[in-house]
């Protein structure tokens, strides 16, 4: 059956990202590298949107801060403590822009999906202390293989 327009793409190249996350590296978090960990699915500079999967490792905390966008999270193993209660393997949560909450702590081994619309920012009683955005996302990767690269020369 023929269609009433031409739907065919303006670019034929473009394509889907693949990334195969299971052979990625986990990268140390500057925050705390020996118990917290990352690794980057998606940057996007068009939109300010990302999408990474956390490892924080039992007892790690993430300081309080302020989703600067939506952001959705699902829970692959392990358990967060977030505000007043807590997260277990396979559960979902949506946070719509400008969500406040204090300290997220990891209260087993845990790993999750986090793909957020924009930046979210960290602060602590004396002001800001950290922005995590896909500009920061992009130079940690990029640090990351610089580091491994003069590890291996």
């Amino acid at each position: 059956m023929a269609l009433p327009q031409n739907i065919s793409p303006i670019n034929p190249e473009l394509m889907d990202t693949l990334v195969r996350a299971g052979e990625q590296e986990w990268i140390p978090q500057p925050m705390d590298p020996q118990r917290a960990f990352i690794k980057v699915l998606y940057t996007g500079a068009e939109s300010g949107r990302w999408a990474v999967m956390f490892r924080w490792l039992k007892g790690f905390t993430a300081p309080q801060h302020k989703h600067l966008s939506a952001s959705h999270t699902f829970i692959l193993k392990g358990k967060l403590q977030v505000r007043d209660g807590t997260l277990d393997a396979g559960d979902y949560i949506y946070e719509p822009n400008g969500m406040i909450h204090g300290a997220t702590t990891a209260l087993e081994d845990t790993e999750y999906l986090f793909i957020c619309d924009g930046p979210v920012l960290f602060y602590d009683d004396a002001g800001f202390c950290g922005y995590l955005g896909w500009e920061e996302l992009r130079r940690l990767q990029e640090n990351h293989a610089r580091n491994k690269q003069s590890a291996a020369a």
